[in-house]
């Protein structure tokens, strides 16, 4: 193997370090100023090079730019006994591999030349490449995908009520948006409501309305949903979540296609398309008398059911692609996609389904020069687990969710980041659930 150049002025520390790193196995040049270590990187290039950041006149952020300079891929390891926040601000924007503050034991830089290595020679690592994405984020090409998209295709262009089945994080409110946006309503609102973070008793005004003087703090009239999304399309997430006595008023809006406002004496004629969405298994509901049986047979027209990520593993590179580009953008940071790293969250469950991967490729992003299998691997909160069988939509759902929560060490605000929920609607699960 090449040398490794090491930038140390203290006489001591640096014999420490290079006979710590001979006796290693590793060959070192070691130098004590900036101009020694300019020098060697002008003639020569290093796989690693370890440098302190106050040396003399220029300092190891001089190094890191030159080292880099010579081999973009050169690992550059600082060292400091007296870092700031500006001096790790300019390491990281130089590219820097690693920042240790002094004192430290030797084995905290052994383990990190040892990372730096396994990231220049992991195995056919090269950069991810893949076709030219499309504009939506609802990608894939598994099979699974495919009959989404053809069932889509021929269901867009009609007025008929659409019920997506999938569980939390699979994308249902994009798969809405979809059918709208290819529609003949596309021109025309389309409003999302989450009847689940509704309270029982104000989901009637919500999507129905209310005059003035209906309840208590009526102070004016109130336009609802289905009215202020006239000749659009409203999307009922979380349907399951309705209660009986509501189902029966949804009901007779579907086939009058007529809304009364809370409190008003006569009804209003509105043109609205409903898709409706949920992480519950409708037809046992019905089954077990907590879902009206004719309202689901009024609903269930067109039904689409979205897999979970982990049951469409091949779909995984092109979203990670997509995310990347999408935060490397925002964030203005050149970070490149490994090899590796696309086999490594290939490799992850992913209870929190396409929205959890998204935050985590926005966190690498951020946080990573090369998303490789190793950041994927320190980045991941959960260990990779079995799934085990499960009987509904419903099992399923609190069965990632008690994964995450423990993946979270119970921080419930994370938890419902990575699920891709509002935290009151995690609540809300919770309390369900009896959590």
């Amino acid at each position: 193997m090449q040398n490794l150049l090491l930038v140390e002025d203290d006489p001591a520390l640096q014999f420490t370090i290079q006979t710590a790193l001979e006796e290693k196995g590793y060959g070192v040049d070691a130098v004590s100023t900036t101009g020694e270590a300019l020098e060697r990187l002008n003639s020569s290039s290093y796989p690693i090079v370890i440098s302190d950041i106050y040396i003399d006149e220029r300092t190891g952020l001089d190094v890191l730019d030159a080292a880099r300079r010579r081999d973009p891929r050169c690992s550059v390891i600082l060292m400091t006994g007296r870092g700031t926040m500006e001096t790790v601000m300019a390491a990281t924007r130089g590219g820097m591999f690693d920042y240790i503050a002094k004192p430290f034991e030797l084995d905290v830089l052994l383990e990190a030349i040892e990372r730096a290595l396994a990231s220049r020679e992991e195995e056919a690592d090269d950069e991810f490449e893949d076709e030219e994405l499309p504009d939506t984020e609802f990608i894939g090409s598994s099979p699974s995908m495919i009959d989404i998209y053809k069932t889509v295709s021929r269901a867009a262009p009609t007025d008929a009520t659409v019920v997506i089945e999938g569980e939390t994080g699979t994308g249902k409110e994009l798969v809405a948006r979809m059918i709208h946006r290819n529609s003949r309503r596309a021109s025309h609102p389309f409003v999302p409501v989450d009847c689940g973070a509704i309270a029982p008793t104000l989901l009637e005004s919500e999507l129905f309305g209310a005059v003035r003087g209906a309840y208590t703090g009526a102070d004016r009239d109130r336009t609802g949903v289905f009215e202020a999304a006239n000749r659009g399309t409203v999307f009922l997430d979380e349907i399951g979540e309705i209660e009986m006595g509501f189902q029966t008023a949804l009901l007779r809006f579907l086939q009058e296609g007529e809304v009364r406002p809370v409190g008003a004496s006569r009804s209003k004629e509105v043109d609205v398309r409903v898709i409706c969405a949920t992480n519950k298994d409708l037809q046992r509901m019905v089954e077990e008398e907590k879902f009206r049986k004719d309202l689901w047979y009024r609903l269930n027209t067109v039904r689409i059911f979205l897999p979970p990520l982990r049951e469409r593993r091949g779909d995984i590179p092109l979203l990670a692609k997509f995310y990347l580009d999408r935060y490397r953008g925002r964030y203005s940071r050149e970070v490149k996609l490994m090899d590796s790293g696309v086999r490594a969250l290939q490799d992850f469950t992913w209870p929190g389904n396409v929205r959890q991967l998204q935050h985590m490729i926005e966190r690498l992003t951020i946080l990573a020069d090369r998303i490789d299998s190793d950041a994927v691997h320190h980045a991941l909160t959960a260990m990779e687990s079995r799934e085990k069988p499960v009987d509904t939509l419903a099992d399923a759902e609190e069965d990632q969710i008690r994964r995450v929560l423990s993946a979270t060490g119970g921080n419930k605000s994370k938890a419902a980041q990575l699920l891709g929920i509002e935290r009151k609607t995690l609540y809300r699960k919770l309390e369900r659930m009896k959590l």
